[in-house]
């Protein structure tokens, strides 16, 4: 068997490509691996070709093939319907196991024949023959014909992350290619400004917060998606606004912080909301001030 093969990676798109010579598959919020069985022991490694097989036990444990196989796939858990990369940090960070799923959407070798070569709808074809003979957590990572665009905008609605789309003739590459594209879901807010980082000119973040009710709570920063420039405007609109102390309902640790009245929005491009109830790669697109738009 070969040993660790460098994954193939997608590249981001605006917009998911349509024709009968695509696929598309949801994309997974989780962790990439590879795993490599060998004769009923299987070993896990991170797309980096770090071994996670301790981490990843009771997935390793569940490929009961007596054969020679490389899968690719991603180690998930999922959490209100959809697959949550906050939740899945937490399980590894409590050895918790249960909840994990590995979807397998690429094979790579079997039984002394290199796939890669072979078309991306070939090797599925052979990857769905395995893992139909496995068990959960093991599970076969389904495709979808047609329109992408179709797909990514029913993902949309369910909050999943995105969805990636393959050429069903293009072999396996190691490397960033046109094969692969991947379109993002993201999520966008307006948040009150409750704080920021300076800079020797502007900001170097920006903390944030979310009105529940009588209460305003933080919910984690953002700190790109604006030009220096942009980051100087921030900072001469915000000064007009600076506070003696924070306006959180509870007040939070942040000695860098120079704390403002909750005077401007912040529209925000996120992932996700963390299992600690904070912003997960949020993105700057904005600065309002007054009331927050619907």
């Amino acid at each position: 068997m070969p040993g660790f093969i460098k994954p193939q990676l997608a590249i981001l798109k605006d917009k998911a490509p349509s024709g009968a010579q695509w696929i598309h598959e949801i994309k997974f919020d989780g962790y990439r691996t590879q795993v490599h069985v060998d004769k009923g022991t299987a070993r896990i490694f991170t797309r980096n070709g770090h071994d996670w097989t301790r981490r990843f036990s009771a997935i390793a444990g569940s490929f009961k093939l007596r054969s020679q196989t490389i899968f690719d796939g991603e180690v998930v858990v999922i959490h209100e319907g959809r697959t949550n990369f906050s939740e899945l940090q937490a399980d590894l960070a409590k050895g918790r196991q249960d909840r994990m799923l590995f979807y397998a959407f690429d094979i790579l070798f079997h039984n002394g024949e290199d796939l890669r070569g072979k078309s991306q709808l070939n090797r599925k074809e052979r990857l769905k023959e395995l893992v139909d003979m496995l068990d959960p957590p093991i599970l076969y990572s389904e495709h979808h014909e047609g329109d992408g665009e179709e797909l990514f905008e029913a993902a949309s609605r369910l909050n999943y992350e995105g969805i990636v789309s393959k050429r069903i003739d293009a072999p396996y590459r190691s490397d960033r290619g046109e094969a692969w594209l991947k379109v993002k879901a993201v999520q966008r807010e307006q948040f009150p400004v409750v704080g920021f980082i300076k800079d020797p000119t502007g900001v170097a973040a920006l903390y944030l917060g979310k009105q529940e009710g009588t209460e305003l709570r933080y919910i984690g920063k953002v700190g790109t998606g604006w030009s220096r420039t942009k980051s100087t405007d921030i900072r001469k609109a915000l000064d007009t606004v600076v506070s003696p102390k924070q306006k959180l309902t509870k007040p939070i640790k942040k000695p860098k912080a120079t704390w403002v009245e909750p005077k401007f929005f912040a529209d925000v491009e996120y992932r996700d909301i963390t299992s600690d109830g904070l912003l997960r790669a949020s993105s700057f697109k904005g600065l309002s001030k007054g009331t927050r738009r619907s």
